[in-house]
């Protein structure tokens, strides 16, 4: 998703079209989200729409990202245990994780090719493929 033109207004229809009901909680967790078209943790996102005062709970908040998610609104991307990162861009692509600094960016997927999978067991398809290449500052010798 880009973030141009993004108003409550949009979320609570991009809710809707997705068969998520928007209600006020959702919808700003969802312009947190999509307004900024960042990588951003469930905490991220909470001090963000609880910038002002608190309106939403960290429960509302892990709850509505995992509905979003099962929606396809946005991608879960888990770059280590405890770490995920929330992604508004659904489309097909890769990562990069900084280690050193906790970021995420964007490998565009025509920039990656994989030429073998291994055998699938039987009665199973491949949904997709998603690399996250982690990355760490050199150390001067």
């Amino acid at each position: 998703m880009d973030n141009q033109d993004w108003n409550k207004q949009r979320v609570l229809e991009t809710l809707r079209d997705a068969g998520v009901n928007p209600t006020s909680q959702r919808v700003e967790i969802g312009y947190a989200l999509f307004s900024s078209c960042a990588h951003l943790s469930a905490e991220e996102i909470m001090q963000r729409v609880n910038a002002d005062y608190p309106v939403v709970s960290k429960a509302t908040v892990y709850n509505t990202l995992g509905l979003f998610a099962d929606h396809s609104l946005v991608r879960e991307v888990i770059v280590e245990p405890g770490k995920v990162f929330y992604d508004p861009n659904v489309s097909m692509h890769h990562h990069f994780y900084h280690v050193d600094t906790g970021q995420l960016q964007d490998i565009p997927a025509s920039s990656l090719q994989i030429s073998k999978l291994p055998d699938i067991p039987a009665e199973t398809e491949v949904e997709n493929v998603e690399v996250v290449i982690r990355l760490r500052q050199r150390v001067a010798h």
